[in-house]
């Protein structure tokens, strides 16, 4: 199994902070919140992880180096705009090939880590697992509607919300995401959105599973 780290991101939404260094280095608790990230899939097994960059490559390279501070290998994946999640997968097949892997947004901190979401895929073996948590407030979130232990709808930010279970920025999948990344459409804001391909996969017979935290 391998990791996908993106930190491909401007921060423009994180400004000031990040008119002087790269969103995924902002530091939380005196430490690059990247760096959890990194943390969390070593303690999980992973140690082959791949980082997709784009206009901030620089200061994440240094920052990261080639992995050996965490005893895993770091790749640097380059992708040439922000143009959502599913292209970030896309320009990554090279690196990623046909194994399973998480993918984790660089800009996020689960407190948890994802050792129990990475031994739950291992196990059950479904086609994709995504990771939610409980919010005030899901209408502002993409959200995901479930019948026992499936996902059978994503919908983002609905202004009447099929549950409190808001996406967080953590997924796992095997090969079958390939399919789904090359056949969905842009969305309206012209990007190639990630849900829509986990609804592909629902929609064509896929399991995708929900791991539930509170943290």
């Amino acid at each position: 199994m391998k990791g996908l780290i993106l930190s491909g991101g401007t921060g423009s939404r994180l400004r000031p902070i990040t008119h002087t260094s790269a969103k995924q280095l902002v530091p939380v608790a005196n430490k690059p919140v990247l760096f959890y990230a990194i943390e969390a899939m070593k303690e999980a097994g992973i140690d082959e992880i791949g980082i997709v960059v784009g206009e901030t490559k620089d200061e994440i390279v240094e920052a990261v180096g080639d992995g050996q501070a965490w005893d895993v290998s770091v790749s640097y994946i380059d992708q040439s705009a922000p143009l959502g999640l599913a292209p970030a997968v896309k320009v990554s097949k090279s690196f990623l090939q046909d194994d399973d892997f998480v993918m984790f947004l660089g800009d996020n901190l689960i407190k948890s880590g994802i050792a129990a979401l990475v031994s739950e895929f291992s196990s059950r073996r479904p086609n994709a697992q995504i990771l939610l948590a409980k919010v005030d407030n899901p209408s502002q979130f993409g959200v995901a509607e479930l019948d026992g232990d499936r996902v059978v709808k994503l919908v983002e930010k609905p202004k009447e919300p099929p549950s409190d279970l808001a996406l967080v920025g953590v997924y796992m999948f095997d090969r079958n995401i390939w399919e789904a990344v090359e056949r969905i459409e842009p969305s309206p804001r012209n990007e190639l959105e990630i849900t829509d391909a986990i609804q592909y996969l629902i929609d064509h017979g896929h399991t995708v599973e929900p791991h539930i935290i509170d943290g």
